[in-house]
């Protein structure tokens, strides 16, 4: 080539293909396709394997680089491949600052990255310079306090495609340089191609385009190129591309460099039709997106940071059905994805290009779903605009005022984006930041009347004990979550990015199980505790929570939980845990907003977290009856009927309970039971002897209402106490009928009956817990006497009180609030006062 060819004008350049390194022997015109996959020769030669290097691909490459201006371009199979190829550049856990108007592959690309690699992505108006230096600054700030990952890449579109939003790419640049010195600025540069713009010199580090649209400009080739000035990166991408095979074929890389040819007669010509037909629809009345208007609101930043405004504009009708009636009409502009090519196309790209987004992330976005796009070919414009002005006639857009002039103007229409803005405005009010590090308890339970039968239909009177469960969550600065349960020998770290995340459903709502997710857990979960072992099914609990509670936020954190409950002992302990890990999630990954510190708990607040805690105890325990994760929610007491056929129940019944507190000995005979194998237990009794069970679940039916009707009444408190107790030891006898009673419990019961005291099973039975009614005036030298009796019998005591608080939130900490550590050796209510402010249930 004689002439230097930067002394050439840019239309010159195109033509013009010629790679000093590799001129064709023969004098060839066209550089040759070499549809090869393998090349001849001793080691060390310049080919070997096409899918390292082809001559095909290195010409146009080096084409490629002259007309970008460019050090390295490298060309592979599609725009997406190169937006994957960069993406690996990043680490796990890493942040990704993107624009809140990306294509949509991208969208789709970054959503999956989210859950194989845990990266998180911060969606931001890139026009708006001051929320994209809020952002960059605020996580500048938590990365230096170890509190959270560094920002890694900034993915940054100009204009955006469909919504055409401007970004000023060298501000950006520069604000990404100050806060995140060390991300990678890259730029998708597929509206523009490098003939409009060259972002590269605004000091980015890597542009891509979709070779598919412009660069090619026929639609009869996928292919994508990076372009970059760092010898490093070029290098990466290079390795990269070698190692997974996505370089462009030969073929493709000829069709392609023909295509380059008339990159820039084909773009003047979008263009100068693109300007004409937003100047007609403009005229028209409608709100149109395209920055060679001077009304665009980045029209003069556009101006200064390229050569031109593009061949791709949208508008919108302020209807879908009228825009779904516009495109059906046209009949030159063709109905289809992509663009850049030189026929014209016509689509709604919330139903095509942008359909794989959320409608409602769509319109939090401001994306109106009558958007029409309209991509520019190389037809006569006149053309065009006869067919486009018939399709907004037909479809009754536009009409003719006054008739007979000549003269059309937009028909009005309701504008449904303005309308959903403002439905939408009070929820994008924007929440307070989720907190990081926080405090909760949630309380034991006894059931008083109805084990085991509550789980065919029968009614439970259950309370929340004074004995508590407590749960606290901080920040990680890895990539792993934390549980730790010292009560159960629980300790262990799991690498969020190894987590199954796409085998979690998107749902943060509580629904049926996943058994497929459970299972792939349980495989994750048996390298540690291997099924059978007690700490197997608390990791599977906790891990099925946290991936459907923080996929959107998938941080470390560390979970710690401290039982002031004997644990596995019919307590509730599980129940309480369950309670403690759902509201820990769902306040610090920002599923529900922080209650007001002088309020109780709202009421929407409690109803989610039992939801969730009763996913928690499906998991631990099979088929739990839902009583005990209420009652560790709301506290209290209730009497709880779970709806099942043979009781005509639609749902459950829940039914609160108000009474003075009772005063309870809680006897741990430390006989360890397995709740799940009671419960199997009763229903296989069920299945084989019904006259029995059905004559003791009919029993203990009745000892539940006159309970009920009892606590519920004005009696005289000492009356009350003592039918109580009759009612429960009755309960008792229906229990061992049921054969879930065990020698520790009878011997706990002789040794309270001794001093006027009635007992009974709490929980499964099977061993675990009794429960002792204390009179009013029983003194504590008497209590005392007893304790020692049952403590010298190799059992544990806790004296309590039925009937408190439900799940708590430590809302101000004091300065000097105790760690959970602390409630080994103080008591409950010292270490809540000492902690600081709480509320409740």
């Amino acid at each position: 080539m004689p002439l230097d060819p930067s002394e050439c004008a840019f239309a010159t350049k195109c033509t013009a293909v010629y790679d000093p390194k590799h001129v064709d022997q023969y004098g060839a015109s066209s550089t040759p396709v070499y549809l090869t996959a393998t090349f001849k020769g001793l080691p060390g030669a310049e080919y070997d394997y096409s899918r390292v290097s082809n001559p095909s691909r290195d010409v146009l490459e080096h084409h490629l680089s002259q007309i970008q201006g460019c050090k390295h371009t490298h060309a592979v199979s599609s725009g997406m491949a190169c937006l994957d190829i960069i993406m690996r550049m990043i680490r796990p856990g890493d942040i990704v600052l993107a624009g809140d108007d990306l294509y949509g592959g991208s969208d789709r690309l970054l959503e999956l990255y989210k859950k194989q690699m845990g990266i998180r992505v911060d969606n931001v108006d890139t026009t708006d310079l001051s929320a994209v230096e809020e952002v960059l600054a605020r996580r500048a700030k938590e990365h230096a306090e170890g509190n959270g990952p560094r920002v890694a890449l900034a993915l940054l579109e100009s204009p955006t495609n469909p919504m055409i939003k401007i970004a000023d790419l060298p501000r950006c640049t520069s604000l990404v340089r100050q806060y995140a010195p060390e991300a990678l600025v890259v730029v998708d540069n597929t509206m523009m191609s490098p003939y409009l713009m060259r972002p590269l010199d605004f000091g980015v580090d890597i542009v891509y385009d979709s070779a598919t649209k412009y660069l090619c400009g026929h639609h009869d080739v996928l292919a994508g190129i990076l372009a970059c000035n760092s010898d490093d990166l070029s290098a990466k991408i290079h390795f990269t591309i070698k190692s997974v095979g996505n370089g462009l074929s030969p073929l493709d890389c000829f069709l392609l460099l023909r295509g380059v040819k008339t990159l820039a007669l084909r773009m003047d010509r979008q263009q100068a039709s693109a300007q004409e037909i937003a100047n007609y629809l403009n005229r028209l009345g409608f709100k149109v997106r395209y920055p060679g208007l001077r009304s665009h609101p980045g029209h003069d930043v556009h101006a200064r940071q390229a050569k031109g405004a593009g061949g791709v504009l949208s508008f919108e009708t302020g209807n879908v059905q009228l825009s779904e009636k516009v495109v059906a009409a046209a009949r030159l502009w063709g109905v289809s994805v992509s663009f850049g090519c030189v026929n014209s196309l016509i689509t709604m790209p919330c139903q095509m290009s942008h359909a794989s987004i959320d409608p409602r992330v769509r319109a939090e976005r401001g994306l109106p779903e009558n958007l029409i796009r309209l991509c520019l070919g190389i037809e006569d414009v006149n053309d065009l605009l006869r067919d486009l002005h018939q399709a907004l006639l037909t479809a009754g857009a536009i009409r003719e005022e006054p008739a007979g002039s000549g003269t059309f103007v937009r028909v009005p229409v309701d504008d449904e984006m303005e309308v959903l803005r403002r439905q939408l405005a009070p929820e994008l009010a924007k929440p307070p930041a989720a907190p990081t590090t926080l405090t909760v308890s949630a309380p034991g339970k006894v059931i008083l009347f109805g084990e085991h039968a509550v789980v065919h239909g029968v009614t439970a009177i259950a309370a929340a004990t004074a004995l508590r469960c407590y749960g606290h969550v901080k920040p990680s600065k890895t990539t792993q979550v934390t549980l730790s349960l010292p009560d159960i020998d629980l300790v262990h770290h799991w690498d969020i990015l190894a987590l199954p995340w796409l085998l979690c459903s998107n749902s943060t709502e509580a629904k049926e199980l996943d058994m497929q997710l459970l299972s792939a857990l349980s495989a994750i979960v048996s390298v540690a505790y291997p099924e059978g072992d007690r700490r197997h099914n608390a990791s599977m609990a906790f891990l099925y929570l946290y991936m459907h509670l923080a996929q959107e936020s998938s941080h470390g954190q560390i979970f710690e939980l401290r039982s002031k409950l004997p644990i596995s002992a019919g307590l509730g302990s599980s129940a309480a845990v369950s309670t403690c890990l759902a509201t820990l999630m769902l306040y610090t990954h920002g599923h529900l907003p922080l209650p007001s510190p002088t309020e109780p708990m709202p009421k929407e607040h409690t109803a989610r977290i039992n939801a969730w805690a009763f996913m928690a105890e499906k998991v631990i325990h099979g088929e739990p009856s839902g009583v005990d994760n209420t009652v560790a929610t709301l506290g209290g007491a209730v009497a709880f009927t779970r709806a099942v056929p043979s009781n005509g129940l639609s749902e459950n019944r829940l039914v609160p309970i108000s009474f003075d507190a009772v005063r309870l000995l809680i006897t741990d005979t430390k006989v360890v039971r397995n709740t799940k194998e009671l419960v199997a237990s009763v229903t296989q009794q069920k299945a084989e002897d019904p006259v029995r069970v059905e004559a003791a679940f009919a029993t203990i039916q009745m000892l539940a209402d006159q309970a009920q009707a009892l606590l519920s009444s004005t009696m005289p408190r000492k009356e009350l106490v003592e039918r109580l107790g009759m009612l429960m030891d009755l309960n008792h006898l229906q229990l061992v009928q049921l054969r879930v009673g065990h020698a520790a419990l009878e011997d706990v019961r002789k040794a309270t009956w001794a001093q006027g005291l009635r007992s009974k099973l709490t929980g499964a039975g099977g061993g675990g817990c009794a429960i002792t009614l204390l009179h009013d005036q029983l003194s504590e030298k008497d209590v005392h006497s007893l304790t020692d009796t049952l403590h010298a019998r190799g059992f544990a005591t806790y004296e309590t009180e039925v009937g408190g608080n439900g799940v708590g939130l430590l809302v101000h900490p004091s300065d000097t609030a105790p760690d959970l550590e602390a409630l080994q050796t103080t008591d409950s209510h010292a270490w809540d006062q000492a902690s600081g402010t709480w509320i409740y249930a």
